[in-house]
């Protein structure tokens, strides 16, 4: 009896697992549908940014001086006196002096040659009046000889006429003498030939310094310039480049140049200047130069001579142009522009400038239209894509 209970047991527990097998796979939920995935690529685009009027043309360079001498005395002698502004970053004005010399020397120079045009004027003084004398006797002389045939011509040393002649002739060497050495007196004292800033000094009192010998540099402070390298591309952007002519004051070329400071950044006004009429020999690139007035003027920190700068010059006008990010232009100058359908339109553009991360195109693209800018690397007229946004880039075209 026990073992035929075991076995019904068995039994029974054998056919409760399978009954809990079969209502499980029964009543099992049904595994979800994925629906079969869209073979349309997405792609990141961006809005094409329509400009019009001109067309920035970017650059760089360097901010050199307008204008900058040695300061070097033309007379000889010990410094007597120094201006506190006459050190490295010190400013004067035009005229202002920057150092003096011991003049002494110099002084008795004047009062010796001074002497010497008085003696002269007093000699011919003298000889004036003996030219009056002789003339006077010898108009006597010839009345009372009137009468007679021959007559012989008197000679000028008769009349004195040489004589007079070396009197003024002395006194204007003399006369001379004098002039050089006033003008030596007044080179003892050594002027700034324009406003500026003072680069470096080495002068100080007691020292004696040399004719010729530079003892400082000066820069003008009323202008700094840029030369900002261009490829000839950019430069064929730039209008009337040629016909400009240096310090003729022809701002129609406006230019704005920015510098960071800390930060944060500033900018500055200018023109273009001139252009150099030579191809750089190692970038084979065309030198603008660009005039910034006025550097030094205003609030904030000034733009220092040597400093390194971005410039954005006004170019000429291509009605309308296209700021795109750099990955939008496509090999052989192509843009692939997302028309409303979300087919992909190939269009040919032409590139005006490349700045930083952006391009500068004309061609036959409309205001905010999407262009891609990655996603795919290949794609054909009236391709069908899915679209979104890409991440803003900098604005610098605007800059």
């Amino acid at each position: 009896m026990s073992r035929a209970r075991n076995f019904a047991l068995a039994v029974a527990v054998f056919l409760g697992f399978a009954l809990v097998a079969v209502l499980m796979v029964l009543l099992r939920p049904d595994p979800p549908v994925a629906p079969t995935p869209s073979q349309v690529p997405y792609v990141s685009v961006a809005p094409a940014r329509a400009g019009s009027g001109p067309i920035p043309v970017h650059g760089a360079g360097t901010v050199r001086p307008r204008a900058e001498v040695e300061v070097a005395a033309q007379v000889a002698g010990k410094v007597a006196w120094v201006a506190p502004a006459f050190q490295s970053g010190g400013r004067v004005r035009q005229g202002q002096v920057l150092f003096r010399i011991e003049d002494a020397d110099y002084q008795n120079r004047v009062r010796q040659a001074r002497a010497n045009v008085a003696a002269q004027q007093v000699a011919l003084l003298q000889a004036q009046e003996e030219v009056r004398i002789a003339r006077s006797e010898y108009e006597r002389f010839r009345r009372r000889r009137a009468g007679e045939t021959e007559s012989k011509a008197v000679g000028p040393l008769a009349l004195r006429e040489p004589q007079l002649a070396a009197a003024r002739a002395a006194l204007a060497r003399d006369s001379a003498t004098l002039a050089d050495a006033e003008l030596a007196l007044s080179r003892t004292e050594v002027r700034a030939p324009f406003g500026g800033i003072v680069r470096s000094e080495s002068v100080a009192s007691g020292r004696f310094v040399a004719p010729g010998q530079a003892v400082g540099r000066l820069y003008a402070d009323d202008a700094v310039e840029v030369v900002v390298p261009l490829a000839d591309a950019d430069a064929a952007l730039l209008p009337g480049l040629w016909e400009l002519r240096a310090g003729d004051g022809d701002r129609r070329m406006a230019a704005r140049v920015f510098a960071r400071f800390g930060d944060g950044s500033r900018s500055w006004a200018g023109y273009v200047d001139r252009a150099e009429t030579a191809l750089d020999e190692r970038t084979r690139t065309v030198h603008v130069i660009v005039r910034i007035p006025g550097p030094f003027r205003g609030g904030g920190p000034p733009l220092l001579v040597g400093q390194f700068v971005d410039a954005r010059i006004d170019g000429g006008a291509a009605d309308p142009w296209f700021a795109l990010p750099r990955p939008a232009l496509r090999a052989g100058d192509e843009v692939w522009a997302v028309r409303s359908d979300s087919a992909i339109a190939v269009v040919p553009v032409r590139v005006l400038q490349r700045p930083k991360d952006s391009v500068l195109v004309a061609g036959d693209l409309r205001r905010g239209e999407p262009v891609v800018v990655g996603g795919i690397s290949f794609a054909t007229e009236g391709m069908i894509v899915r679209t979104r946004q890409a991440a803003p880039p900098d604005d610098d075209s605007a800059r």
